[in-house]
């Protein structure tokens, strides 16, 4: 059973209009969400991750709102990087893409991120790519200029309004390439010509690739329309990459706007620092999962605002992970209560603060509040209520989604610890300890804890558990 919107209304930070909005869809029954994806080169970083587990929130809240919803997050693998890694390793573009996009999946999974509704890829959109630009071209917005085609600024009045730059900004910010093809310096790539090395398709310009703003653009166009009701991303995105999907979509549809609502989450700091490579203290998703567990990382991405800055720490990951021990820890009180109908036992107060723009650490403290409230209660009717009540919030920000028993024997743990062979070396411990090889036993239990695992000897036998 969905929420009727006309009694929970969400409200959302548009960029566009730089304010807190009632969000209504154009069309209730066909809600439209698209959100920048990963270019498919290397691994994601943590940054990475938070646009897409915040919009995989939004979508998830979307959905309990409206019948039909159709979330669209992009596959980008066609784009300079691309081609240098798969020139530096000796293969074709595409062993690359598929091995990464493989890669972002999995690790995205981990992180209980849903596969969107629709993942294009800018290499299956090439000839919406070329029609937009024709449109374009003849319609005075963009020029072709020896084998490159290129969006007029110029020719935009509205060209800023999303990013709040004026144009020196724009030209600095953009670090735009100075050629002496281009009418002006802001003019942005839409088409480039390819070497005969290079991968490239046929077009009314000569033989070449897109530039990467007219691949969302295109994408949106192919698979959701000329106006959608959401478009997402990370804020690094805001400017040049939006404000020239705004740009070229508008322009090519005379006049219709891209998105509705454009809703952006902040940057991912790291103890304090920017991310950089050349700080050394770039996080990879696919490292982190080795140190700690998925439903972790995704709850210290959403114990901050998703419009805020967020400052990642080894002691928030810690923390987020201790949050989950007494969430998990609340369920397993409730272990012997019934809880009908789940899914749909969503508080009150926790999808009010959902709905006020994604406020999450509002809607944590509410759910926190219920697994205290779970650990006194006395009433077998209240608990079942209590117990429903954090399932069904836990499923709609992505957690709880485990057995508590296996969340405790290590199911949630991270994926380096393997729980047949910790019991493969419990076994071989009880079994130094019958034969009185207190050597050994001693040396198992060494290398079980240097694992993480502590373990307990009871009178129904050992037990263990990951250490928090």
């Amino acid at each position: 059973m969905n929420f009727q919107p006309n009694r929970h209304k969400l409200t959302l930070h548009n960029n566009w209009t730089r304010k807190k909005e009632v969000f209504e869809p154009a069309d209730p029954n066909r809600v439209t969400m698209y959100v920048c994806g990963p270019t498919v080169y290397n691994y994601a970083h943590i940054g990475n991750a938070r646009p897409a587990v915040v919009f995989d929130v939004l979508a998830r809240v979307l959905k309990r709102l409206y019948p039909h919803v159709v979330y669209a997050r992009n596959i980008t693998d066609i784009e300079d990087k691309i081609i240098a890694a798969a020139k530096e390793q000796g293969v074709e573009i595409s062993a690359i893409t598929e091995k990464y996009a493989d890669i972002y999946r999995k690790d995205m999974g981990t992180l209980g991120v849903l596969a969107p509704d629709l993942e294009p890829k800018a290499t299956e959109t090439i000839p919406e790519m070329i029609a937009m630009m024709e449109r374009l071209i003849e319609d005075g917005h963009a020029y072709a200029a020896e084998g490159h085609v290129l969006f007029d600024v110029q020719s935009y009045a509205e060209y800023g309004r999303l990013s709040g730059r004026d144009r020196d900004e724009m030209v600095a910010g953009a670090r735009v390439e100075v050629a002496p093809y281009k009418k002006d310096p802001a003019d942005f790539v839409l088409w480039k010509p390819s070497t005969p090395e290079q991968p490239g398709w046929d077009s009314p310009w000569g033989r070449g690739r897109p530039g990467w703003h007219i691949e969302c653009s295109a994408m949106i166009e192919k698979h959701l329309g000329q106006t959608i009701d959401i478009h997402g991303g990370g804020i690094d995105l805001q400017f040049p990459h939006h404000e020239n999907e705004v740009a070229q979509s508008t322009c090519a549809h005379h006049g219709a706007p891209l998105a509705r609502f454009w809703l952006h989450n902040g940057f991912v700091n790291i103890e304090s620092e920017k991310m950089s490579k050349s700080l050394g203290n770039v996080l990879l998703v696919h490292d982190l999962i080795d140190q700690a567990p998925g439903e972790a990382i995704r709850l210290a991405l959403l114990n901050g605002h998703y419009r805020q800055p967020l400052d990642w720490t080894a002691e928030g990951l810690a923390q987020a992970k201790r949050m989950l021990d007494r969430l998990y820890g609340a369920l397993r009180n409730l272990a012997d209560v019934r809880a009908e109908a789940t899914s749909d036992a969503v508080p009150d107060a926790f999808l009010k603060a959902l709905l006020d723009d994604l406020n999450t650490p509002k809607a944590l403290a509410e759910l926190f509040a219920i697994a205290k409230r779970a650990n006194t209660e006395t009433d077998p009717g209240t608990k079942a209520l209590l117990k429903a009540e954090l399932i069904g919030a836990g499923r709609l920000i992505g957690i709880l989604e485990m057995d508590p028993e296996a969340w405790f024997a290590g199911g949630g743990t991270a994926s380096h610890i393997d729980g047949e062979e910790i019991e493969r070396l419990i076994a071989a411990r009880n079994a130094a300890r019958k034969e009185k090889n207190f050597a050994e036993a001693d040396r198992i239990r060494d290398e079980l804890a240097a694992k993480g695992v502590q373990i307990e000897d009871g009178p129904q036998g050992t037990s263990w558990r990951v250490a928090s």
